[in-house]
Protein backbone atom coordinates (compact mmCIF):
# COMPACT_ATOMS: atom_id res chain seq x y z
CA UNK A 1 0.00 0.00 0.00
CA UNK A 2 1.09 3.54 -0.61
CA UNK A 3 1.43 6.18 2.06
CA UNK A 4 -1.87 7.70 1.00
CA UNK A 5 -3.77 4.41 1.13
CA UNK A 6 -2.23 3.78 4.54
CA UNK A 7 -3.44 7.21 5.62
CA UNK A 8 -6.94 6.47 4.30
CA UNK A 9 -6.98 3.33 6.43
CA UNK A 10 -5.78 5.38 9.41
CA UNK A 11 -8.62 7.88 8.91
CA UNK A 12 -11.22 5.12 8.73
CA UNK A 13 -9.79 3.41 11.79
CA UNK A 14 -9.89 6.71 13.68
CA UNK A 15 -13.50 7.22 12.59
CA UNK A 16 -14.35 3.91 14.25
CA UNK A 17 -12.58 4.91 17.48
CA UNK A 18 -13.48 8.59 17.82
CA UNK A 19 -14.21 8.16 21.52
CA UNK A 20 -10.59 7.07 22.12
CA UNK A 21 -8.98 10.07 20.41
CA UNK A 22 -8.11 13.44 21.87
CA UNK A 23 -9.25 16.62 20.14
CA UNK A 24 -5.60 17.28 19.27
CA UNK A 25 -5.25 13.89 17.56
CA UNK A 26 -8.44 14.44 15.59
CA UNK A 27 -7.36 17.92 14.55
CA UNK A 28 -3.98 16.59 13.39
CA UNK A 29 -5.66 13.89 11.29
CA UNK A 30 -7.96 16.43 9.68
CA UNK A 31 -5.07 18.82 9.02
CA UNK A 32 -3.04 16.01 7.45
CA UNK A 33 -5.99 15.09 5.27
CA UNK A 34 -6.32 18.68 4.07
CA UNK A 35 -2.63 18.82 3.18
CA UNK A 36 -2.79 15.47 1.41
CA UNK A 37 -5.90 16.41 -0.56
CA UNK A 38 -4.24 19.64 -1.69
CA UNK A 39 -1.02 17.85 -2.64
CA UNK A 40 -2.79 15.21 -4.71
CA UNK A 41 -4.99 17.81 -6.39
CA UNK A 42 -1.93 19.85 -7.35
CA UNK A 43 -0.04 16.82 -8.66
CA UNK A 44 -3.01 15.60 -10.68
CA UNK A 45 -4.09 19.06 -11.80
CA UNK A 46 -7.60 18.54 -10.44
CA UNK A 47 -9.67 21.70 -10.15
CA UNK A 48 -12.94 20.92 -8.44
CA UNK A 49 -15.18 23.32 -6.55
CA UNK A 50 -16.65 20.44 -4.54
CA UNK A 51 -13.23 19.49 -3.20
CA UNK A 52 -12.46 23.09 -2.32
CA UNK A 53 -15.69 23.15 -0.33
CA UNK A 54 -14.77 19.88 1.38
CA UNK A 55 -11.34 21.24 2.31
CA UNK A 56 -12.99 24.31 3.83
CA UNK A 57 -15.39 22.11 5.83
CA UNK A 58 -12.51 19.92 7.03
CA UNK A 59 -10.57 23.03 8.10
CA UNK A 60 -13.57 24.30 10.08
CA UNK A 61 -14.02 20.87 11.66
CA UNK A 62 -10.35 20.80 12.63
CA UNK A 63 -10.54 24.23 14.22
CA UNK A 64 -13.80 23.50 16.06
CA UNK A 65 -13.15 19.86 16.95
CA UNK A 66 -13.77 20.47 20.68
CA UNK A 67 -17.30 21.64 19.87
CA UNK A 68 -18.26 18.80 17.54
CA UNK A 69 -20.24 15.71 18.44
CA UNK A 70 -18.61 12.30 18.00
CA UNK A 71 -20.87 11.74 14.99
CA UNK A 72 -19.72 15.00 13.37
CA UNK A 73 -16.08 14.06 13.96
CA UNK A 74 -16.70 10.60 12.54
CA UNK A 75 -18.38 12.11 9.48
CA UNK A 76 -15.46 14.51 8.89
CA UNK A 77 -12.89 11.70 9.10
CA UNK A 78 -14.86 9.47 6.75
CA UNK A 79 -15.38 12.34 4.32
CA UNK A 80 -11.64 13.00 4.27
CA UNK A 81 -10.99 9.31 3.56
CA UNK A 82 -13.61 9.25 0.79
CA UNK A 83 -12.20 12.32 -0.93
CA UNK A 84 -8.67 10.93 -0.80
CA UNK A 85 -9.87 7.61 -2.15
CA UNK A 86 -11.71 9.35 -4.99
CA UNK A 87 -8.62 11.39 -5.84
CA UNK A 88 -6.45 8.28 -5.93
CA UNK A 89 -8.87 6.35 -8.10
CA UNK A 90 -8.96 9.17 -10.67
CA UNK A 91 -5.27 9.90 -10.52
CA UNK A 92 -3.25 9.49 -13.67
CA UNK A 93 0.44 8.82 -13.11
Amino acid sequence: MTLTTDFIAELLSAANEVDKLTPYEISRLLDRSIDTIRDIREQAGVACTYMQDVVICLRISSERVRHLSEEDVRRALVTAAEVLSALLSNRVD
